[in-house]
């Protein structure tokens, strides 16, 4: 009973090392990403932006699909503040 209970803990420790693992390269390759242009900075270069897309960024911090490209668009990954 035992070795029941010593295995399930282990193989639960190797799940979670493994989705730590993968998380952490996920986020490292996100970071690695730029999302849109940045001035010298920091900040996003809005020049080019409708009213409504520069509204957006600065109330809900969405980057318009077309400046982060239609693959990143879906995934969310272009909040900034989030809620």
């Amino acid at each position: 009973m035992e070795t029941n209970k010593n295995t399930f803990m282990w193989v639960i420790i190797g799940v979670l090392f493994l989705a730590v693992l993968f998380l952490t390269f996920k986020v490292a390759s996100l970071t690695g990403n730029a999302v849109a242009e940045k001035t010298s900075s920091g900040r996003i270069d809005t020049t080019g932006w409708t009213d409504n897309e520069k509204m957006n960024y600065e109330m809900h911090g969405t980057i318009p699909a077309r400046i982060q490209g239609a693959s990143s668009a879906s995934s969310g990954i272009g909040m900034v503040g989030g809620c």
